[in-house]
């Protein structure tokens, strides 16, 4: 460094030297805080790389691509009560409790029915908002459907620290909310339940309330299964015949502005309800909007006298208890008159009938004469064995009580009126249970709404009847559809059953002459049966189409024909027409049957209790009892006659023969031919 004397000339500068001495410690000292300097570089740099992955992830999250709730992410709230430290007061806490989505529900296709969406509900603490006008204004620009100043009044109270603002917030709101950052915002992951099928089954599958818990049909009666298992529950119910159903009564309804009907499809084999219709309906979607007539299941809710298709029960019942036979003739040439009471036929031949007349021609006044034969004690039990007393116990919550008679009151008017199915209500589906068991060999099974698994053997399945009381019954209900007041619901290669039935509806002052019930049971095909079918209609109007009637046969019969026809080759049966010959003559039965010669008769088996016959058992045997005299071939076939005292059998043969009744088995060796059809495909 140069150096020169004060006021001297550059060129008298001389250089100067310095030496600075450093000791060992300085070195030390110096070697030590560079390493510090870098160690705290490289620190610096990692830091800065993680707040760099740190910005970059929230910016992918939460602007280049959000994230929106699945499914799985529902949690459910929970509440507990904590006081506030500065309020003695004590106040919800929402508290997060995971858990899985409501379970779907499925028809036996596994097509759905029923699903949960992810959805949130958007409450607030007012407590931590600084502005609630502005906030109010800014989620009322998010969220339209919000009241303004409804909003703005729940955020004005500080007294509070948890209000509701809005329920049922979609993903893509909640992350516009998001956007907004005001505090004191929050959401609740909830749920909202759907039904892709809107009015498919809507009263079956029922609804769910705001806080996601059943109010009706399965939702309800499941209600506890479905919120704490995710695995579906697959229903009977098939879409495909549940829609067919409802358009077939849709377009009887509108055709005889009738003001509501239901429809049955049930397996007579296991009990399944295939499709259960109940117009007018709703959109399961706006369960909260349906009026009460239109939450009304028809089908298990709804009690009505079933009018003639009960004849089925009063016919199956004299078989088998073996008071009647095929051959006997019922005077129903006159009204039958007890006390202020009067029993007459809609349209009736006015003479004597025999059995299966009685059934083909729906003869009230003959139906009334079978009644007596069987007597009022035996025909509650019969009621009672076939389920016609009690509630259904089907899945679904509005299953009603049938109205009936006590055991006291049933006397003989109750006797002759429930023959032919008046002074007794019950569901259609009692009725299409009832049918059932008469076609599948006389064994009753408990309808279910849920799939069955493949060969399953029914639950609480019970014989009620002989089976050779079924056998002869399916020719009967043959009979109605070919040669009956059942004809228009014939179905080419599918060989229907069934029973008309229109009964007056009841209201102040007794029945009503011009309101109705019209419906029909059935079953095809007969020679193997597989399926029932009930329709009905509550209320039919006439019209030029059926002459001025409003009867089953004309209003409600020929869809039900329609019906099989349409559903038929989706429950994978296709027409049988190649053996129609052979069918036709398996299921011939003469309207006017001969009695057989005395040569011919079988032992007769004695007439077995419904209740005493369960699955697997045989009806006790019972010794030969000798013929009765046949009728005297002098007597001409139709002589017109007085009609008999109230209270005693208006009937031919039985006069000679009451205290030894006939076999039905003697009916299945005259009238029965083996089947011409294979087993029933078990996946069906």
């Amino acid at each position: 460094m140069p150096a020169r004397r004060l006021g001297a000339a550059d060129a008298d500068s001389v250089p100067r030297v310095e030496t600075v001495r450093l000791t060992r410690p300085d070195l030390d000292r110096r070697r030590a805080l560079n390493r510090t300097h870098g160690r705290l570089v490289f620190a610096s740099s990692v830091f800065a790389l993680l707040f760099l992955v740190a910005i970059g992830r929230l910016s992918w999250v939460t602007v280049i691509a959000p994230r929106i709730p699945a499914p799985g992410d529902r949690p459910t709230t929970a509440f507990f009560t904590a006081p506030e430290p500065r309020d003695p007061e004590l106040v919800a806490v929402p508290l997060a409790v995971p858990r899985g989505p409501r379970a779907m529900i499925t028809d036996r296709n596994n097509e759905i029915l029923a699903i949960s969406l992810p959805t949130a509900a958007l409450y607030a603490n007012p407590r931590e908002l600084v502005d609630p006008e502005d906030a109010a204004r800014r989620l009322k620009a998010v969220l339209p459907r919000l009241d303004e100043a409804q909003v703005r009044a729940r955020l004005s109270e500080p007294e509070k620290r948890f209000v509701y603002l809005a329920r049922q917030i979609t993903p893509r709101e909640k992350l516009n909310i998001n956007t907004l950052g005001i505090p004191g915002i929050y959401f609740e992951n909830t749920e909202r339940r759907r039904y892709p099928m809107g009015r498919a089954a809507a009263q079956v599958l029922g609804g769910v309330d705001v806080d996601g818990h059943g109010v009706a049909g399965i939702e309800r009666f499941f209600d506890r299964r479905l919120a704490e298992d995710s695995t579906p529950i697959v229903l009977s119910l098939d879409v495909r015949i549940q829609a067919v159903v409802r358009d077939e009564l849709i377009k009887a309804m509108e055709s005889f502005r009738a003001i509501g009907g239901c429809g049955i499809v049930m397996d007579v084999r296991t009990g399944e309800i295939i499709a259960m219709v109940s117009l007018p309906d709703y959109d399961a979607n706006h369960v909260g909007h349906a009026t009460n007539e239109e939450r009304f299941n028809r089908a298990v809710t709804g009690m009505y006298e079933p009018g003639s298709t009960f004849k089925l029960q009063t016919a199956a019942m004299a078989l088998d208890y073996g008071t009647v036979q095929l051959w006997n003739e019922f005077n129903a040439s006159q009204p039958i008159k007890i006390g202020r009471f009067t029993i007459s036929d809609f349209e009736g031949k006015k003479r004597w009938l025999y059995f299966p007349e009685v059934l083909a021609y729906s003869s009230n006044i003959g139906a009334a004469h079978v009644a007596q034969t069987v007597g009022a004690e035996r025909q509650r039990a019969w009621m009672r064995n076939m389920g016609m007393l009690n509630r259904i116990s089907v899945e679904v919550p509005e299953a009603g009580l049938p109205i009936v008679q006590t055991a006291q009151a049933w006397k003989e008017i109750v006797t002759l009126t429930v023959a032919f199915g008046h002074g007794i209500s019950v569901s259609p589906l009692h009725v299409a249970r009832g049918t059932a068991a008469i076609a599948n060999n006389g064994v009753r099974v408990r309808p279910t709404l849920l799939a069955m698994v493949p060969d399953m053997i029914p639950p609480d399945a019970e014989r009620v009847m002989q089976q050779a009381t079924s056998d002869t019954m399916r020719k009967l209900m043959r009979l109605v559809v070919t040669d009956g007041f059942g004809k228009t619901s014939e179905v080419p290669g599918y060989y229907p059953g069934g029973k008309t039935g229109t009964a007056e509806k009841t209201g102040r002052g007794g029945y009503q002459k011009k309101a109705n019930v019209a419906a029909f049971t059935s079953v095809f095909p007969m020679h193997a049966p597989r399926y029932a079918v009930y329709m009905m209609l509550d209320e039919p109007k006439a019209n030029a189409s059926t002459y001025g009637y409003a009867t089953a046969g004309w209003v409600i019969a020929p869809a039900a024909g329609r019906t099989i026809a349409r559903i038929g080759p989706m429950l994978d049966m296709l027409p049988e027409l190649t053996n129609a010959a052979k069918i036709n003559a398996s299921l011939a039965m003469p309207l006017q049957p001969t009695r057989p010669p005395n040569g011919v008769r079988s032992p007769p088996v004695a007439a077995v209790p419904p209740a005493a016959v369960k699955p697997g058992r045989t009806p006790p045997a019972v010794a030969a009892r000798p013929a009765a005299p046949r009728p005297s071939p002098a007597m001409p076939a139709h002589t017109p006659r007085a009609t008999p005292p109230t209270g005693a059998p208006a009937t031919r043969d039985l006069r000679h023969e009451a205290s030894q009744p006939p076999s039905t088995a003697l009916l299945a060796a005259q009238y029965t031919a083996p089947s011409l059809v294979p087993a029933p495909n078990p996946n069906r």
